[in-house]
């Protein structure tokens, strides 16, 4: 397909080697106009905002994903196969699950369990693990160890529901040693998997699904920016 494809208006070049990709388009906006120098504005299509300027002296993009494993697959795949995307990092909140994982928490997504039936489409003769890709995951968990951001390497649960998640769900997560809960991280693994590409997910645990526990918006904002520091720092090594 050539570009622009009817979800993205940016033309070839537009998009840096890395993308950094939250859910909310907004968050996608606040992230550039904080962090990056000289961000242009590549994609107004569906309002799902994607920018591109430098991070200490790398090219680097940022654009929304949405909400759901499909999205995540639709604008992914589109970045990888279209616009010579190389590596995408999900920067996203997650749900705790884990006796010992608390609210503000850093998740390194080693890998995405799910109920997910996305990965059907590649006829794979089994389970189609998701994973992360170990360059950016060592570089990740190296970034976070530089800046003093204690993080968790391990294992997340991607839900096709929001709502409607039963106790059996949360339980069997927990026993297994599930960190978070979350919408995305899969898909995002499987497309990257599927077109020999680089994927990871950093996650901010934003509540807690044992507990109750949850940030309020202010606090949310000020915890997400170690997951965003991580990324950045990470980002710059692959631009």
């Amino acid at each position: 397909m050539a570009v622009p494809t009817p979800h993205n208006e940016a033309k070839s070049g537009d998009i840096a080697k890395v993308v950094l990709m939250p859910g909310d388009p907004l968050r996608a906006k606040y992230i550039a106009e904080t962090y990056l120098e000289s961000p242009v504005c590549f994609n107004h299509v569906r309002n799902m905002l994607g920018f591109t300027g430098t991070y200490e002296g790398k090219r680097v993009s940022i654009m929304g994903h949405g909400m759901g494993v499909p999205s995540v697959g639709l604008y992914a795949y589109e970045l990888y196969a279209f616009y010579g995307v190389e590596s995408i990092i999900r920067i996203g909140s997650a749900g705790g699950v884990g006796e010992n994982t608390h609210l503000r928490d850093v998740i390194l997504a080693l890998a995405a369990s799910t109920n997910s039936n996305y990965a059907s489409q590649y006829h794979f003769p089994g389970q189609l693990t998701p994973s992360a890709s170990w360059p950016l995951l060592r570089k990740a968990a190296e970034s976070a160890e530089k800046l003093g951001i204690p993080v968790q390497v391990g294992q997340v649960y991607t839900s096709d529901a929001f709502y409607g998640e039963g106790d059996d769900v949360k339980n069997a997560c927990r026993a297994f040693d599930i960190a978070g809960v979350e919408m995305e991280t899969a898909g995002l693994y499987w497309t990257a998997q599927s077109l020999h590409k680089q994927a990871l997910g950093i996650l901010t645990v934003s509540d807690h699904v044992f507990t109750g526990e949850s940030l309020s918006a202010e606090e949310r904002q000020l915890s997400f920016n170690d997951m965003m520091k991580i990324a950045l720092e990470t980002a710059k090594a692959f631009a």
